[in-house]
């Protein structure tokens, strides 16, 4: 991480598209058997949802990523709270990004908050990280 973190300062924002594949190994590998996940006619008929679901441990990941890609070697993360709040679906792409709302550089205690949105900027998932800064 370079430079010094300032209140205010945004993360670099990452883009991610989940097809498919990469649907179908984030759930087996969790064991999520829903079929929002992996059976269209269920999701867009049975659910109506406008097709496959991206599963929301997912899109927790992907706001863990943003930072602890941000932080590197430089701190680590102490604690996320995210919320699915719209549905994100195999083939789109989404952002992941966030912003420094706390410093304190005595401590190196930051809190960030962060987010995953579609290209219609829509958030679908909010959160707040915090993480330590090695000092």
């Amino acid at each position: 991480m370079n430079p010094e973190p300032v209140i205010g300062m945004a993360l670099p924002e990452r883009h991610h598209h989940c097809d498919v594949v990469q649907q179908m190994l984030y759930n087996a590998s969790l064991w999520n058997g829903h079929r929002i996940h992996f059976d269209m006619p269920y999701a867009t008929e049975v659910e109506g949802y406008q097709g496959l679901v991206v599963a929301g441990p997912l899109l927790g990941d992907w706001l863990h990523q943003i930072v602890d890609e941000w932080l590197d070697d430089a701190g680590m993360i102490t604690g996320i709270e995210y919320s699915n709040r719209v549905a994100a679906f195999v083939g789109e792409t989404v952002t992941a990004g966030g912003t420094v709302t706390q410093y304190d550089p005595n401590s190196g205690a930051l809190t960030l908050e962060v987010f995953v949105k579609n290209d219609r900027d829509e958030v679908l998932a909010p959160g707040i990280i915090t993480a330590q800064l090695q000092r």
